[in-house]
């Protein structure tokens, strides 16, 4: 018998992956989900900053880190500036201020790109999901577990998860465009 959920569990992970993926995209405004794929090397092991601190937005072009332990402020501030995101910590104390600076025209450009980037592989990912559930409905055909009918009704239903998934990444990549070309 063929079941089509885990198919559609694994289209709503890839989504889901893509969609912290682009939260953790800087655009011009705080975002507390930005410092996400920040790991820091602490304790003996590598550990996200919201572990370590209090991650607030005081501000739309400022984030605040409240540390909890002060020996973890410098190893904070070094992984920061070690990320792509190309941000300045400014440490007071515990407090390490993130002011967001504006981003340049060509800076824009390059990210509107990396987001089409990433929904592409997105994209892919999805098309790469439903070529197994489509390849297992065959060998179920071929094993007779299912008749002709079954398989076409269960294809279309793959395919209309794939098409719905497709668009909904993007949509996401059009929202985030939007958002990183707004000044």
């Amino acid at each position: 018998m063929f079941e089509d959920k885990p198919y559609k569990n694994k289209m709503l992970k890839t989504i889901e992956v893509f969609s912290k993926e682009l939260g953790s995209l800087r655009t011009g405004r705080a975002n507390s989900n930005m410092l996400d794929l920040i790991k820091v090397d602490v304790y003996g092991q590598k550990m996200q900053i919201n572990q370590l601190a209090t991650i607030t937005t005081p501000e739309p072009r400022t984030i605040n880190i409240q540390v909890w332990d002060v020996n973890n402020v410098t190893m904070i501030d070094s992984a920061i500036k070690k990320s792509e995101l190309g941000l300045n910590p400014q440490i007071d104390g515990q407090l390490i201020r993130l002011p967001i600076p504006n981003l340049s025209e060509e800076r824009r450009l390059e990210m509107k790109k990396m987001v089409k980037s990433m929904g592409e592989k997105c994209k892919v990912s999805i098309r790469n999901i439903r070529r197994d559930a489509n390849e297992e409905l065959k060998k179920t055909l071929k094993l007779k577990d299912i008749s002709e009918d079954e398989e076409k009704k269960y294809g279309k239903i793959i395919q209309d998860y794939t098409d719905n998934n497709i668009k909904l990444v993007d949509d996401k990549v059009s929202s985030k465009e939007k958002e990183i070309m707004t000044i």
